[in-house]
C-alpha cells in the first residue's frame, strides 16, 4: 500500500521543546510514536494504517523530538527518561489525561519508559521492534544493538544519503518483501533525511540524542497491558526477544505476525490494525 499525502499537521510548546504533530478521527486518544530510521516520522510509519484507526479513535501522531517537523534539541542525560517526560508534557499541553500507546521501535521504548514512570497517563501499549533492555537470556548481542546505528552510519557516510540507499536500508532491515516497498514511501523519507538538522545529529561526533538507557528495572513497574506485536522476520531482534519482554512486564502478551519484518504497521496494515485494535477494545480497565 503506497502513502497518501500527509493531512494538515500542527505544532505544540511541551516544556520548553516544540512538537509537530497530526491529529485524525474522533473516540478515545491514542498515541502513535514512530520508529528511529533515517527520515521516519510519525506519517511515513503510521500513514497506511491512521486512517484506520481514526474510525472510532481520537488519533495523534508525534513526531518525536530530533525527527519529522518537531524541534531538533540536543539532548543530554538519560535518553529515554527525556522523551518520556516531554511527551507527557506534550499530554498536558494537548489536553490528554490518559490514552493508548501505539509505537514501533524507538517509540515503544519511549512509551515502556512512560507507562512505567508515568503510570496514570498510559491505558495500554502496542509496541513492535522496541529494545527497551540488553540484558536477561534472550536479550540482543552487541553486534544487533549496534546494528540501527550502524546503518544510519552507513546511509549518511560515503557519498552521502541517496533515494537508492534508503531503499536499501528499507530492504535489509525494515520490511520482509523488499519488492513490497512502496517507491512513494521511501521518497518521503529519503526526503526528510535531507532535513539539514537531521544531518546535522547524524554527523555529530558528540552524543546529542542523550545517554543510552536500560529499563531492565523499569520493565516490571509498568501496569499497563502491554502487547508486543513482532515480525516473525524482524532483522533485528528475533521473536525470543519480545516473548522475554512478555514476562518481564506484568500484563504483556505477544503476537507474531508471519511474512513481516520491523515496520509490521506498513508491511501489513489491514492485518495489524485487526489484531491491534482488537486488543485495544479489551476491557482493560476492568
Amino acid at each position: 500500500m503506497d502513502i497518501q499525502p500527509a493531512p494538515e499537521g500542527a505544532f505544540a510548546d511541551a516544556d520548553g521543546v516544540k512538537y509537530h504533530y497530526l491529529r485524525m478521527g474522533s473516540g478515545s486518544p491514542a498515541i502513535f510514536l514512530h520508529g528511529g530510521g533515517p527520515g521516519c516520522t510519525a506519517w511515513s510509519d503510521f500513514g497506511p494504517v491512521a486512517p484506520m484507526f481514526a474510525r472510532d479513535r481520537d488519533c495523534y501522531l508525534v513526531d518525536i523530538l530530533q525527527y519529522g517537523r518537531s524541534e531538533k534539541c540536543v539532548i543530554t542525560g538519560p535518553m529515554w527518561d527525556f522523551h518520556a517526560a516531554k511527551t507527557v508534557a506534550l499530554m498536558d499541553e494537548l489536553d490528554i489525561a490518559r490514552a493508548d500507546f501505539v509505537c514501533n521501535s524507538w517509540g515503544g521504548t519511549i512509551a515502556l519508559n512512560l507507562a512505567a514512570k508515568y503510570p496514570e497517563r498510559v491505558r495500554s501499549l502496542v509496541v513492535t521492534g522496541s529494545m527497551p533492555t540488553f540484558y536477561g537470556p534472550l536479550a540482543p548481542l552487541p553486534e544487533g544493538a549496534r546494528r540501527g546505528r550502524n546503518a544510519r552510519d552507513a546511509y549518511y557516510g560515503g557519498t552521502g544519503p541517496s533515494w537508492e540507499k534508503m531503499r536499501d536500508l528499507m530492504a535489509r532491515l525494515e520490511w520482509y518483501d523488499p519488492e513490497a516497498i512502496p517507491d512513494g514511501t521511501v521518497t518521503l523519507r529519503h526526503q526528510q533525511s535531507l532535513d539539514p538538522e537531521e544531518m546535522a545529529l547524524a554527523a555529530a561526533s558528540d552524543n546529542p540524542r542523550g545517554d543510552w538507557q536500560d529499563l531492565t528495572g523499569e520493565l516490571g513497574r509498568i501496569t499497563a497491558p502491554v502487547l508486543f506485536a513482532w515480525g516473525m522476520y524482524d532483522a533485528f531482534l528475533t521473536p525470543d526477544y519480545p516473548l522475554m519482554l512478555a514476562r518481564m512486564v506484568p500484563r504483556g502478551h505477544l503476537y507474531v505476525m508471519d511474512h513481516a519484518s520491523h515496520h509490521l504497521q506498513e508491511e501489513r496494515p489491514y492485518d495489524f490494525y485487526s489484531v491491534v485494535t482488537g486488543f485495544l477494545n479489551q476491557d482493560h480497565d476492568g
